[in-house]
């Protein structure tokens, strides 16, 4: 599984690209299939508060599955995209199972 971080706007820390990596490998349980996983994290609107976009991208046998979250910080948002995805791949596998 292939992990890319892109950072728009900032550049990300290596304690941030440890903490997505370490929650990112987890999506690997739920679903052996996952080829690639992209991580985009983007600050908008640097002034107000909830201004961390963070999208999640995995391609899986067939399709690719997204999620976006927009938080106060860029680890609440990847929490809340993996946990989310996690949902996503299990209702891919679902469909992948009844076919």
């Amino acid at each position: 599984m292939e992990i890319l971080i892109k950072s728009i706007h900032f550049d990300a820390t290596e304690k941030l690209h440890a903490f997505i990596n370490k929650k990112v490998e987890k999506l690997q349980k739920s679903c052996e299939d996952i080829k690639k996983v992209e991580v985009q994290l983007k600050v908008e609107k640097p002034a107000t508060a909830l201004n961390k976009a963070t999208s999640l991208s995995v391609a899986v046998p067939g399709t690719t599955l997204f999620v976006e979250k927009t938080c106060d910080t860029f680890e609440e948002g990847v929490d809340l995209c993996v946990d989310a995805m996690k949902v996503q791949l299990a209702k891919f596998k679902e469909k992948k199972q009844e076919r």
